[in-house]
């Protein structure tokens, strides 16, 4: 049986932000709005393999590379590349969460339970999602993963942020909407929670999840109950 969960960890991107609105910014730069998904697998590919490789490079810097490979290899697209880059991924200042997070995490905070995020991205980017949504105030800490300059779902960014907390990694729960993180998480100590909102299912080779929920106002009820 689990041991009690007294720390939970979210990623950001896609668990918390709803990132739909970023297919607008690709659709003004002249662009398809689906390429949103398609650029943004990439990055997290990217990144994920420079880890894997035993090397590292931020989110920011990842992400501004696929996009200045993606778009100059669109047929007939003949923009301003510098501003699309910059268009785009200013879009991710103006992204909210999503709308079960805010009464999910009212929760989960007052039923005591100590509340952190750790992303791939930038804690600085995390923080201003958090206080649009009005709830940074819930967070003990917003940590990202350059310090250990290795992107989750390494062993090393789970244990990063279980040390800096000084908890337990038995007693943390890991929640993301991302099987990958779901899987770095468990095979590093942790307990965690995937969040299925539109995914059919749970791929089978990876690590199984202590928790699946819906979203978060679930996973908070199956929590706190």
């Amino acid at each position: 049986m689990p041991a009690p969960v007294r720390l939970i960890v979210f990623d950001v991107n896609e668990t918390l932000s709803d990132m739909s609105p970023l297919r607008a910014r690709f659709e003004e730069v002249g662009t398809p709005g689906y390429l949103a998904e398609t650029w943004f697998a990439g990055v997290l590919r990217d990144g994920l393999a420079l880890t894997a490789a035993g090397g590292y490079a931020s989110f920011q810097a990842v992400a501004e590379a696929g996009l200045r490979a993606l778009l100059p290899g669109l047929d007939g697209w003949h923009g301003d590349l510098d501003h699309a880059v910059a268009r785009i991924l200013d879009g991710f200042g103006d992204l909210g969460v999503h709308p079960d997070i805010p009464d999910g995490m009212r929760q989960l905070h007052a039923a005591g339970l100590r509340l952190a995020t750790l992303t791939n991205g930038s804690a600085t980017t995390a923080e201003r999602l958090l206080s649009r949504a009005g709830i940074l105030d819930r967070f003990e800490a917003v940590l990202d993963v350059a310090a250990v300059r290795a992107w989750k779902p390494a062993a090393a960014a789970y244990r990063y942020a279980t040390e800096w907390l000084s908890a337990d990694p038995a007693e943390t729960l890991q929640v993301a909407v991302h099987p990958w993180d779901i899987d770095g998480a468990r095979r590093a100590g942790l307990q965690a929670a995937w969040l299925r909102r539109a995914s059919p299912a749970y791929p089978h080779v990876m690590t199984a999840p202590t928790h699946t929920a819906q979203d978060l106002r679930e996973l908070a009820g199956m929590l706190t109950s």
